[in-house]
């Protein structure tokens, strides 16, 4: 099938305004109306192999949307799920951060129509609501704790089993085997940095040993009173999530490496 063929089925099956270009052996550039949410163009480029023809992204997807997100918040959570979905919906393989797609059967016009769809879902991701922000955050600070800290040495969600059994103030994650045990609180808003703070005081009225962590998803976004109030009583905060993921990595480390 030769390019005139083929950019007739594009524009049958998808959008009257889609053209392609030649641009170099046997590559040529698909162009499409269809935006990022800044205004950009999805990228798309067609590539005839010995066994077909292929449409690709070039990896400009990923790199597209790290311009707003860590590159590691693309591999967990919500963040993934979506996705995964949108990849496995339409048949799009991801091959090292490059999103392929196969033109079956000289199918052209159906080929790049699935994959515009595909490329429009994995966008979608930055249309999050700040609801399903706040949920992604929690997710992925899950996410994080588990990559750090074995099984045996971390309980979600913990409270006091003798001052607490009903669980009225609970620790996002306790790590035990120290001398003293560490409480990481996750914080996305107000009233979640409130909540932590009353456990904390808390737990110093019973005298429960322990040391403390908070890791923020935005620190700059809680109230001054709030944040004053928390600082008095929390030992070791942490302004954000994914900017400091590898710090939180290493005094966590540190931590549990103290003597028993």
């Amino acid at each position: 099938m030769n390019t005139t063929t083929i950019e007739q089925d594009f524009r049958e099956k998808v959008c009257r305004s889609v053209r392609i270009e030649k641009e170099g052996v046997k590559r040529y550039r698909v162009f499409t109306p269809f935006l990022f949410e800044d205004g950009d163009h999805l990228a798309i480029a067609m590539h005839q192999t010995e066994t077909g023809w292929t449409l690709s992204d070039e990896g400009h997807t990923y790199m597209h949307l790290t311009y707003d997100l860590d590159e590691k918040d693309l591999q967990r959570g919500s963040r993934q799920k979506i996705i995964t979905n949108a990849l496995s919906f339409f048949n799009v393989e991801d091959r090292d951060g490059e999103l392929v797609l196969p033109v079956p059967d000289e199918r052209f016009g159906d080929a790049l129509y699935s994959f515009v769809q595909a490329l429009l879902k994995v966008t979608d991701i930055s249309f999050l609501s700040r609801e399903r922000t706040r949920s992604t955050f929690m997710e992925d600070f899950q996410t994080v704790l588990e990559e750090i800290i074995p099984n045996e040495r971390r309980t979600f969600n913990w409270h006091h089993p003798n001052h607490d059994p009903h669980g009225r103030y609970t620790v996002d994650c306790r790590v035990n085997g120290m001398r003293y045990p560490l409480f990481i609180y996750a914080l996305p808003n107000d009233d979640r940095t409130r909540d932590a703070t009353i456990s904390l005081l808390q737990f110093e009225k019973w005298n429960v040993p322990h040391r403390s962590i908070g890791i923020f998803e935005e620190q700059e976004g809680i109230n001054r009173n709030v944040l004053a109030r928390f600082s008095d009583i929390c030992e070791k905060q942490f302004s954000s999530l994914g900017a400091n993921q590898e710090r939180i990595e290493r005094y966590v480390k540190e931590q549990m490496q103290a003597a028993s």
